[in-house]
């Protein structure tokens, strides 16, 4: 999605420069983290001056070759972290193409292992990741209102509100609002 710059959103902005900063670190050109990531290279430059907004697929495939979860991520663009998070002060984040609203309800730590993500997908939403941000990661997904089907690997599970699916992630995902309506669900991610 095109930005105005009197219109940027300061946590985009602030996504976009650490990722540039996580490119400057591994000494790494746009072409090579296009050739690493399987992003084009005018999608990062974009991402990376907050031209845009990257989706949620792109931002997983970042994560996982920055070996990051999208929460640390997150979290790394936000303050000083604190023990108590009020829910107005959650870091908010929109993937407005693929429908995809994620609250980081946990306060942000890189230092420990779990964490806790309420996603919310619009009707007919359908968001799937290529890869885990880390292999082995291994996820909780409890639904709490609406219809959602989860594929992991070969794997189709379909969620009724209260089921509670738990996975461990290698290879592709793809979380789809099933029902007529929008799909709000927590997700609890422990790192391996």
């Amino acid at each position: 999605m095109e930005r105005d710059d009197e219109y940027a959103d300061p946590v985009d902005a602030r996504l976009a420069a650490r990722l540039a900063e996580l490119r400057a670190e591994r000494g790494w050109s746009l072409g090579e983290l296009a050739e690493r990531s399987g992003v084009s290279r005018s999608t990062l430059s974009r991402a990376e001056r907050a031209e845009t907004s990257p989706t949620a697929a792109v931002l997983n495939r970042l994560c996982a070759v920055y070996g990051r979860t999208m929460s640390r991520l997150l979290g790394e663009v936000e303050g000083e972290p604190a023990p108590l998070v009020r829910a107005p002060e959650q870091s908010v984040w929109e993937d407005r193409t693929g429908g995809f609203v994620r609250r980081s309800v946990s306060p942000p730590h890189a230092g420990l292992r779990g964490e806790l993500v309420e996603g919310r997908l619009a009707a007919g939403a359908d968001i799937a990741y290529d890869r885990p941000p880390v292999p082995g990661l291994e996820q909780h997904v409890w639904l709490l209102e609406g219809a959602l089907e989860i594929t992991a690997g070969d794997v189709r599970h379909a969620l009724a509100a209260g089921d509670c699916l738990r996975m461990r992630v290698w290879g592709p995902t793809r979380f789809r609002c099933a029902g007529a309506g929008p799909a709000r669900y927590v997700l609890a991610v422990v790192l391996p």
